[in-house]
């Protein structure tokens, strides 16, 4: 059993972990070696299913190997075609394995972004069931969540009920003294964002978990101090909460609360967030914490009604009413109100259920039957016997079955099972000389919904095929057809025309006496394999090839065979010399010219590499053709006009019947347009770029400032000053538009060509620069904003950025906007109030306008360090 162990340990268990999904990759699940070798990927199959049906009896594995058995009727004939010597089909199969496993993960990584949402959070949960439902395994699916930085976690415990009496109290006094929540009461709205999971914390209130009690204290002789009037009762209501109970309890529920109330709104995720951050003020952190236990919330149970409702929900409702028992005779008259109505529900549906399943015993059309222990399962999901008694049902027999030899295999096609309720399959057996009796009575043939294909059945003995209709566990009486007799055509049937001769070739089918060859109705000498017959050429000459069988009783059975037809010809004659010059009418297009041989018709094809034939070799015209790229031809009388649309060795080749001769090749280098150009402006210079050809060495690059100016300047690059500078760099005023042209170019038939230029233009661009200045008493703080240019211009806009902590804004986005101007005189002066952050902080001023390029300030003038 070592073959079992090992594979159950690398494909089967890694498959069940993947919620019951078969690997895509037929050579994990078949264990196929590389290369494939056409017995040993039948052998190998046969020992996997094997393994299958031997591990189908632990209950772990049945459902997966249900699955394997199901997906292996469609590839059987992929096996099939193996075992025959082709592998085509298999390996076509096998390169699309990998593809299918990266679609599922790409699948499985897109329901994860959407369950995590803008919070970027899932439960383990929520992972494994995704990881189920999309067939992948949970660490794969957790790999993907790392790297998309989705956070896996439970959601915190949250408080389900207040933890003092009276807060309903406590939060109308809030409400009426102004404050969003009791943090806010306690320290104001200068505390900065709160933090209250874990422990409550603050920027602007005291660390540590004395914290709450001594703000409780402080604010209690703050208030004890005013004057009395209905503001100081409000406050007194919330300080006798807060020094009842924990404070911290208290501030946690408050919030939780509010955000409870959102939800039962109908507030989005993206909207609790906003106000978790926005509103209540709670630091980023936590309220994304604070959201995600909210949305995933299933709020308290465990209660007779709650237990009885989950039941009922799953579908468990023979469970349900089992319970529903238990708890009259524990609890009697003490049993809850919308219990007892829960109780009484699942056992009215109970009794419905046994009385159509009681029906459905007596009922002999299993049909029927059937439908009524449907309609029971549907009422009662766990209704004891009810699911056994319906997979032992078996469908109506199929009414029709038809067998007809086609080629080397039988095609069978039956009329479906006139049952239309449940899932019906087929089964297909065959076996000679007489009718199989049932399941298991002859050989089993793959099969589809109505029609199956025998592969290799017996050859020249009568055959009979049954066809069994299967729902669940129970079998329908076989529905049989024949006698069928297989007499295959000969195979691989090729005509080779040549010289005066016709060669015939193919492969004699197994069990045939011998081949019969007729040309134009006369017999002609043959042997097994093969024959060859002098003809005379530039005549079709038609050929029937039969295979001939003896029967039982001794005579011979001759097929209708195969025709096939061929043309001899004298041997083409090769192109000796070619020449291939650019048109100079139309740089795309090649002339092509050459003696025109004695005998055959030229043809011009392209190859990517020198031509692997010697000038003068003779073979089969579909040789050529797999191997090169015909090219466009037009005669002209300056010769063939060619379009080859790109580079490579271009080949004369005379064609004669299926006869090719290689002639002389001629190497031709095409002059591409240039890809992917770029042209943009680094500072006092235009920067040039462009993905540079292989077969290009140098390019024309001219360019001018200004518009309907003539060029300022021409030149040619080569590749290698390109690399080494980085691109091309041309010196051009800053305030003028520049439009630049290139063209590659080079030596060609020793001329000098130049190909088809491609054009860029860079808009001018004006320096704009910006000081940045801060004036006034501290408390009352400005900031001006003095623009200086070259010449008088307006700013389309102009945005000033704060943003706090060490790091610069890069856009406008990077922080808050102080001040946003539309159409900005320059020179000029802008003012606006400065921020009041005792933190450091960054200024920084953009510009909304493709024209203008401005210029900050030293670093000094946009960093506040206080």
């Amino acid at each position: 059993m070592g073959f079992d162990d090992d594979y159950k340990r690398e494909v089967l268990e890694p498959a069940r972990a993947a919620g019951d999904q078969p690997p895509e990759d037929l050579r994990v699940r078949y264990r196929l070696g590389d290369p494939l070798v056409p017995g040993q990927v039948a052998e190998q199959v046969r020992q996997v299913r094997q393994c299958w049906r031997r591990s189908r009896g632990q209950l772990k594995y049945r459902k997966l190997i249900d699955r394997l058995e199901a997906e292996h009727r469609e590839l059987a004939p992929l096996f099939a075609a193996a075992e025959r010597g082709d592998l085509r089909p298999l390996t076509e199969r096998l390169r699309g394995g990998r593809e299918r496993t990266e679609r599922r993960l790409a699948d499985a990584r897109a329901r994860l972004a959407d369950a995590a949402g803008g919070l970027r959070m899932v439960t383990p949960a929520e992972v494994e069931e995704l990881a189920r439902a999309a067939g992948t395994g949970r660490a794969e699916l957790a790999a993907a969540a790392a790297a998309d930085r989705i956070e896996i976690r439970e959601p915190d415990r949250l408080p389900l009920s207040p933890p003092y009496a009276g807060y309903r109290k406590v939060r109308e006094s809030l409400d009426v003294l102004g404050h969003r929540h009791l943090a806010e009461f306690l320290f104001g709205d200068a505390a900065g964002p709160i933090q209250v999971l874990g422990g409550f914390a603050a920027p602007g209130a005291p660390a540590g978990p004395a914290a709450l009690p001594e703000a409780v204290r402080e604010a209690a002789e703050q208030w004890a101090r005013r004057t009395r009037d209905s503001s100081s009762t409000h406050a007194g209501t919330v300080l006798v909460a807060l020094r009842a109970v924990p404070p911290d309890d208290l501030v946690l529920y408050d919030v939780v609360a509010r955000l409870r109330e959102r939800r039962r709104q109908r507030a989005s995720e993206g909207a609790l967030l906003r106000h978790a951050v926005e509103d209540l003020g709670i630091e980023p952190g936590d309220a994304r914490r604070l959201v995600f236990a909210v949305l995933r919330e299933s709020g308290p149970g465990g209660g007779p009604a709650d237990r009885l409702r989950a039941l009922l929900d799953a579908g468990e409702v023979y469970a349900a009413a089992l319970l529903g028992e238990s708890l009259d005779e524990e609890d009697g008259p003490d049993v809850p109100p919308e219990a007892e109505l829960l109780a009484e529900e699942a056992r009215q549906r109970v009794a419905a259920a046994v009385r159509l399943r009681d029906a459905a015993g007596a009922e002999r059309d299993p049909d029927r039957a059937w439908r009524m222990l449907a309609d029971a399962l549907a009422l009662v999901r766990d209704l004891p016997g009810a699911e056994e008694h319906q997979r032992r049902l078996p469908p109506r027999p199929v009414p029709r079955v038809e067998a007809v030899a086609e080629g080397t295999g039988v095609r069978l096609d039956w009329a479906p099972s006139p049952s239309t309720v449940g899932e019906i399959t087929y089964e297909v057996v065959r076996r000679r000389g007489r009718s199989p009796g049932g399941d298991g009575d002859g050989d089993p043939v793959a099969s589809g919904a109505t029609g199956a294909f025998d592969v290799r059945p017996p050859v020249n003995v009568p055959l009979y095929y049954g066809v069994l209709a299967r729902r669940g566990e129970a079998v329908a009486p076989i529905a049989c057809t024949g006698p069928v007799v297989v007499r295959p055509e000969p195979q691989s049937v090729e005509l080779v025309a040549g010289d005066g001769a016709v060669t015939g070739r193919w492969t004699a089918p197994p069990g045939a006496a011998r081949i019969l060859v007729t040309r134009d109705g006369r017999p002609v000498p043959a042997e097994r394999d093969g024959f060859r017959e002098p003809v005379p050429n530039g005549i079709t000459h038609h050929y029937r090839i039969c295979a001939v069988y003896a029967d039982g009783e001794g005579r011979e059975v001759v097929t209708p065979g195969v025709v096939a037809s061929a043309t001899p010809n004298a041997p083409p004659e090769p192109v000796r010399e070619l020449t291939v010059e650019s048109d100079p009418a139309d740089p795309a297009r090649a002339l092509a010219r050459f003696a025109q041989p004695a005998g055959g018709t030229v043809e011009i094809v392209m190859l990517d590499a020198p031509p692997p034939w010697r000038p003068g070799t003779l073979l089969p015209v579909a040789e050529v053709r797999h191997a090169a790229r015909r090219v466009p031809a037009t005669p002209t009388s300056r010769g063939l006009a060619l379009r080859p649309g790109g580079g490579g060795w271009l080949l004369a080749v005379t064609v004669a019947g299926d006869t090719a001769a290689i002639g002389a090749c001629h190497r031709h280098v095409n002059l591409p347009p240039l890809p992917a150009l770029v042209a943009e402006r680094r500072g006092e210079a235009v920067h040039v770029g462009f993905d540079w050809p292989d077969d290009i060495a140098e390019v024309e690059v001219a360019y001018r400032a200004g518009t309907g100016s003539p060029a300022d300047g021409r030149l040619v690059v080569t590749r290698a000053a390109y690399e080494a500078r980085g691109g091309i760099h041309l010196p051009v005023p800053p305030d003028l538009p520049v439009t630049v042209t290139v063209a590659p170019a080079g030596m060609r038939q020793g001329s000098r060509v130049v190909g088809p230029a491609v054009e860029a233009t860079v808009p001018a661009r004006l320096q704009v620069r910006y000081d940045l200045e801060r004036s006034g008493p501290p408390w009352k703080r400005s900031l001006t904003i003095r623009l200086l240019a070259p010449r008088p211009l307006r700013l389309a806009r102009l945005t000033l950025v704060h943003r706090p902590g060490q790091v610069a804004p890069q856009r406008p986005e990077d922080g808050r906007a102080l001040g946003s101007w539309d159409e900005v005189p320059v020179p000029g002066e802008l003012s606006v109030s400065a921020p009041r952050d005792r933190g450091p902080y960054w200024l920084r001023c953009f510009a909304d306008d493709d024209s203008i390029e401005l210029v900050d300030p030293p670093v000094r003038r946009l960093e506040h360090n206080r």
